[in-house]
C-alpha cells in the first residue's frame, strides 16, 4: 500500500484513540450529574431541571465522538451466523463491500448534521423545554464525532483491502 495510505490510517487511528480514551471519562460526568440531581431533589428538596438534557446531550456526546474508537477496536456489534467461520481475507473482503454501504450512510449523516449545526447556530436554536439550552454545542459534537467515524470507516476499508491483497498496514 502507498504511504501515504499508511499515513492516513495510522493519523486516524491515533486521533480516534486519544478522542475514544478521554471521551471514556464522559460516562462519570453524567453519573455525577444524575448524583446530584438524586441527592439534591431527595434530601434538598431541590429538583434540578437541566440535569436530564444535560446528561443525554452527555451521553450523546459519549456514543457518537467514541464511535470512531469503538470500530478501530471491532467493538460494535455485529451479526456473526458465518462470519467467523470465513477465513480472514474472506472477512476482509466482505468487509471491504459493505464499507461503501457504511461510508455512504455516514457522509449522508455527516451532511445532516453540518445543516442541522449550521441552522442552529444561524437562529440561535434552543431545545423546547423549561432549561431551553442551545442546540448548537450538541450538534456540532455530534457532526464532529459523526466525521471521526467517516475516517474511521475509510481507514478500516483501506485496512481491509490490504488484507485481501495479503498484505499488513501495520
Amino acid at each position: 500500500m502507498p504511504a501515504a495510505i499508511r499515513a492516513y490510517v495510522r493519523w486516524v487511528d491515533a486521533i480516534n484513540r486519544t478522542v475514544g480514551r478521554a471521551t471514556m471519562y464522559l460516562i462519570f460526568m453524567m453519573m455525577g450529574m444524575l448524583l446530584y440531581s438524586a441527592i439534591s431533589r431527595t434530601f434538598l428538596d431541590t429538583p434540578i431541571s437541566w440535569v436530564v438534557e444535560m446528561s443525554q446531550f452527555t451521553m450523546a456526546a459519549y456514543y457518537l465522538l467514541g464511535g470512531g474508537y469503538s470500530m478501530q477496536n471491532d467493538a460494535h456489534v455485529r451479526m456473526d451466523l458465518l462470519y467467523e467461520r470465513w477465513p480472514k481475507r474472506t472477512r476482509a473482503f466482505v468487509d471491504s463491500i459493505t464499507a461503501f454501504a457504511l461510508i455512504f450512510y455516514l457522509v449522508m449523516l455527516f451532511y445532516g448534521g453540518i445543516s442541522s449545526s449550521s441552522y442552529a447556530l444561524q437562529y440561535g436554536q434552543r431545545n423546547y423545554s423549561a432549561w431551553a439550552p442551545l442546540m448548537a454545542p450538541i450538534k456540532i459534537i455530534m457532526s464532529v464525532g459523526i466525521f471521526l467515524m467517516l475516517l474511521q470507516a475509510i481507514a478500516i476499508f483501506f485496512r481491509d483491502l490490504a488484507t485481501v491483497r495479503g498484505k499488513s498496514l501495520s
